[in-house]
């Protein structure tokens, strides 16, 4: 997982994860379409991505997302917190903050 600094925001303002729900699609930072979110964690979850130890704690901390890939991205794939760049809830569209290949794959 590459990290991420997002631009300054709102300190009191929800993360964006936050209002990332299952079955929306999710497009990286070029604008393709990487997959449909089929699982969300908060901020700080006990659950561990399906990932290496060692890999998937610092999803951990950030919150995370799981794709269902396609084509390329056939197995699922993990978004961090910080890799969020925004949601639009009336497309059902989330939009990454960084390019496919920066994110983390399921062995």
């Amino acid at each position: 997982m590459q990290p991420y600094s997002q631009p300054a925001a709102d300190p009191g303002a929800p993360a964006p994860i936050s209002a990332v729900r299952t079955g929306m699609d999710v497009v990286d930072a070029a604008g393709d379409r990487v997959g449909v979110v089929s699982a969300v964690q908060p901020p700080g979850t006990d659950v561990r991505p399906d990932l290496p130890a060692g890999v998937g704690e610092p999803f951990m901390a950030t919150g995370y997302l799981r794709i269902d890939g396609t084509g390329e991205l056939a197995t699922d794939t993990y978004v961090g917190g910080e890799q969020v760049a925004s949601v639009s809830e009336a497309d059902g569209v989330v939009t990454l903050a960084v390019p496919w290949a920066e994110l983390t794959r399921a062995a």
